[in-house]
C-alpha cells in the first residue's frame, strides 16, 4: 500500500476535500471542513486517523506500527506507519472508522449536504 492508494481511498469518501494547511508535506483530508485524516507525503509514509479512545488503546497494544499521533490529542488520534506490516483492508477500515466518527459529530444539516 502506498500514499497514492490512501489518497484515492480518502477522496472516494462522500464530501471529502484535500488541502495542505500545515506545510507542503502534510496532506489533510476533511469532510464538511472537519479533519479525519492526515498523511505525510515523504518517507516514512504514515497516516494519522481519528479513533474511538477505547479502540485506539486496543490497536496500539496489538500493532507496533500504530501509536499515539504526534502533535495531536493522543486520546483520539492514532498514527499508522505505512510499512507493509498492516493489511490494506485494516488500513481502509481504520480510514472508514475515522471518517464515520467525524461525520457522526456533524449536524443533521451538514450530514444531509454530503449525501
Amino acid at each position: 500500500m502506498n500514499i497514492e492508494e490512501i489518497r484515492e481511498y480518502c477522496l472516494s469518501k462522500k464530501g471529502t476535500t484535500e488541502c495542505f494547511p500545515f506545510d507542503e508535506d502534510t496532506l489533510v483530508f476533511k469532510v464538511a471542513g472537519k479533519m479525519f485524516a492526515l498523511s505525510a507525503l515523504e518517507k516514512p509514509a504514515n497516516i494519522v486517523l481519528k479513533c474511538d479512545p477505547d479502540r485506539a488503546i486496543e490497536l496500539r497494544e496489538r500493532y507496533p506500527s500504530i501509536y499515539g499521533a504526534w502533535h495531536m490529542n493522543r486520546t483520539y488520534w492514532n498514527q499508522i506507519d505505512i510499512d507493509g506490516s498492516l493489511s490494506p483492508e485494516l488500513i481502509y477500515e481504520l480510514i472508514d472508522h475515522s471518517y464515520d466518527l467525524v461525520v457522526a459529530k456533524l449536524s443533521k444539516r451538514e450530514r444531509d449536504l454530503i449525501k
